[in-house]
């Protein structure tokens, strides 16, 4: 196999960022036929997909990237999203990617993937535009956390890696998104984007609505190579190794040039480093130019672009290969040959038409959905509901919008940051095709029948405290929020925070929900809070009023997330899910330098540093930790932990291996394993997540401690189980800017068993 030119423009670097290549670099290293990328599972694609273009004509391989169909191929059908086959009828909306990472269940994840896969298969379609890595979640703010895994780079790509897994098991083309650097959708386009709500602390230039943003380009992220790559492009290696035949390339720039047409980040580090087999395509206006963006790495485009009055004329110019040409007709067929679709594969069929893919998804997308469901205050065993005669539910949140289910939610400029009606989904792209939905208003009226509670109802955000109905007839209900929370024995506040594609967050709280809250409580001494939402949403407006006295947190739910919070609200299912992200006091506890910016320019000087590493780095108090979750019942750790580690491979300084898919194979090699035992010590049963930080040694300049391995594990009262965390050379792995490669560092690592990133229960070390 070929080794990678040291010399190579691709791999030219400032010490500190990633330099933009321009279309004269070198990219035959990242072609397939250059034999640079050990292809193993993927060999067979390639020397079919190989076969027959060597029978195409030039005419026939310009209709094939520009997605038609030539000699024996059929153009590949293409779709979004990793929550449902967007727009089409028949089909399950699943819990959005924040909440199916709050489950840190990975088998979960897998099936989702799986079942998810199998209803795109169903339709006829080839690749879905899925699963959303990034936005990783750099910025509180950031509009799009709702549809991807969080911001830690490890559990992101882990449960990102195992999603791949399982739609790649249903005989789908995963096509991960965004690639890269895209942490913001507030001038994503430049001048003519929908821009969005800034967010920002309060008092910085960023607290409130956008006006119209000043720079006609998209913004252009500049980070520094260490950053990049422990950070961001981290979750794409696991993606890559798990099977991805597809990357979506986004609309910002990065280091000055737009990220469909940069050579660095997808030749060298996409295609090269990571061994990549498969097909860049660009997201929506992503794509600006013909010949650059060819030979910078996108295999499909626009014949806009595309035709033989550019890419045929730079064949015969020279400023274009017909190596190039060939490599990008591969690349759109690598999936289509490695999941066999080839061979009888279902005939595409349009969104409206009567084809139900659904099966027993639903069910499983409600377990999912209700094992999400973070369980985060629980005052004097006020959950789960037991013995209730009086029920009142406050909130838009409740109950069902105006108009639905299944209805255009776009975000830009103006949107509100809340839905008036039950948030069960991200807007854009992302947003579910929901056939039904189920709500809390819906679930509590059928309970209310069945269980003969009586229940009172406020379906709304606002306060009235003027009496408008009849008052002191005994029976008769005051039409204020104080006379609904009247006498009940439980009250319910249902909260949203909702945002998506085309917009940034203008706020982590919301004035007239927290006066609710407030309000409610004042007058409820048994006051239960639920919030859906697609980010941090902070809860200290109220948290500490001794009346509230349960809180559940979590993502959007998809289309039986009524059901699914019935299900943790009355016991049914022990809540289990774990946060992703810091819920902060304050937003000012948020890295200012974080906040959404109009700049055009976007520096991310932070580095490593964010979420709970910034909060870690900073000694800041989060109200609500990373990992963190309570439970119906209680865990206890094992205080003894054990690593067993393989010293001699762990002495060698730097990877060696070679580059196949998912990088250089020693990266994957497993090294050590850390063995710990939780026990259940209440009366119930429970699933916990153990999670396991390392602290690297100061050599590495890494964050204080960062998560390195976790496991979902269902005990029985009064039962132990061992729980063993798997280590890769990888997460043990610095990247040395100097050396171009990761390495191990010299010195101390200290490994800790914990609950969360702030509640370490027993820790052990290894010196190398």
């Amino acid at each position: 196999m070929a080794r990678l030119s040291s010399i190579s423009l691709l791999g030219l670097l400032y010490y500190g960022n990633i330099v933009a290549a321009t279309a004269s670099s070198n990219y035959t290293d990242y072609l397939l036929s250059s034999g640079t990328v050990k292809l193993g599972e993927w060999q067979s694609a390639y020397d079919k997909a190989s076969a027959l273009v060597e029978t195409l004509t030039t005419e026939e391989k310009l209709t094939i990237i520009t997605g038609g169909s030539a000699g024996n191929f059929t153009a590949l059908e293409m779709l979004d999203s990793s929550t449902n086959p967007y727009t089409y009828y028949y089909v399950t909306t699943w819990p959005a990617g924040l909440a199916m990472a709050m489950t840190w269940n990975q088998t979960g994840i897998h099936d989702q993937g799986q079942a998810l896969g199998s209803e795109f298969r169903g339709k006829g379609i080839n690749l879905a535009y899925a699963p959303t890595l990034q936005p990783l979640g750099r910025s509180a703010w950031g509009g799009r956390q709702g549809e991807t895994y969080g911001p830690d780079s490890y559990l992101n790509g882990h449960m990102g890696g195992q999603f791949v897994k399982g739609m790649a098991d249903a005989g789908v083309i995963p096509s991960a998104k965004h690639f890269i650097l895209n942490e913001q959708e507030t001038n994503r386009q430049g001048s003519t984007s929908g821009g969005g709500g800034m967010g920002g602390p309060p008092g910085s230039s960023n607290s409130s609505t956008t006006t119209a943003t000043t720079s006609t380009l998209p913004y252009n992220s500049v980070a520094d190579d260490k950053t990049f790559h422990e950070t961001y492009l981290a979750p794409f290696y696991d993606a890559v190794k798990s099977g991805i035949g597809g990357a979506m390339c986004s609309m910002n720039r990065i280091n000055g040039t737009y990220a469909c047409e940069n050579q660095v980040t997808l030749g060298k580090y996409l295609k090269a480093e990571l061994g990549f087999p498969g097909i860049v395509h660009p997201d929506v206006g992503g794509q600006h130019n013909g010949i650059e963006s060819a030979n910078a790495g996108e295999d499909f485009g626009s014949s806009m672009y595309w035709s033989n009055s550019t890419l045929g004329v730079g064949l015969t110019n020279g400023s274009f290969t017909e190596a190039r040409l060939n490599d990008m007709v591969i690349r759109n067929m690598m999936g289509f040959y490695r999941y066999s679709q080839d061979a009888s594969y279902p005939a595409y069929v349009s969104p409206t038409a009567d084809v139900d893919v659904r099966g027993d998804h639903p069910a499983v997308a409600r377990a999912r959905g209700a094992e999400s469901i973070a369980l985060l205050k629980n005052t004097n065993n006020a959950l789960p509901l037991k013995s209730k005669r009086s029920v009142s539910i406050f909130g838009y949140h409740a109950a069902p919008r105006y108009l639905g289910p299944n209805t255009a939610l776009s975000v830009n400029t103006g949107t509100a940051s809340t839905m008036i009606g039950h948030m069960t989904q991200v807007g854009g792209s992302a947003m579910g095709s929901l056939a039904y939905e189920t709500t809390p208003f819906q679930v509590f009226t059928n309970r209310a029948a069945s269980d003969g509670f009586m229940l009172r109802w406020w379906l709304n955000d606002s306060v009235v405290t003027t009496t408008s109905g009849m008052s002191g007839a005994g029976t008769v209900l005051t039409e204020t929020t104080i006379g609904v929370a009247d006498n009940s024995d439980v009250c319910i506040c249902f909260l949203n925070a909702w945002s998506g594609e085309g917009g940034d967050r203008s706020e982590l709280t919301n004035a007239d929900q927290d006066n609710l809250v407030n309000t409610v409580a004042d007058n409820c001494n048994n006051t239960i809070v639920v919030i859906n939402t697609t980010g941090p949403r902070l809860v200290d407006q109220w948290i500490s009023h001794e009346n509230v006295t349960g809180v559940l947190y979590a993502g959007p739910l998809g289309m039986e997330s009524g059901n699914a919070i019935d299900d943790v609200l009355f016991g049914a299912v022990n809540p289990s899910g774990r946060l992703i992200h810091t819920i902060a006091k304050n937003e000012s506890d948020y890295d200012p330098g974080t906040a959404i910016s109009e700049n055009e320019t976007i520096d991310f000087t932070e580095g490593n540093y964010i979420d709970y590493k910034y909060f870690d780095k900073y000694n800041i108090t989060p109200r609500y930790e990373f990992g963190y979750g309570l439970s119906y019942t209680s865990f206890a750790y094992g205080t003894n932990i054990s690593i067993q580690a393989d010293t001699a491979a762990l002495q060698q300084e730097y990877a060696t291996g070679q580059i196949a898919i998912g990088g250089k194979e020693d990266l994957w090699n497993i090294v050590a394993n850390v063995t710990a035992t939780v026990t259940n010590t209440g009366n119930i049963t429970g699933a916990d997540v153990p999670q396991l930080y390392v602290t690297f040694p100061d050599a590495a300049d890494q964050p204080i401690r960062q998560l390195r391995g976790f496991q979902k594990v269902s005990v029985a009262p009064s039962a132990t189980e061992t729980v063993t965390f798997t280590l890769r050379r990888r997460d043990l792995s610095y990247w040395d800017v100097v050396a171009q490669n990761w390495a191990v560092a010299k010195g101390q690592y200290t490994f800790y068993l914990a609950a969360s990133s702030r509640d370490m229960k027993a820790s052990t070390t290894l010196t190398l």
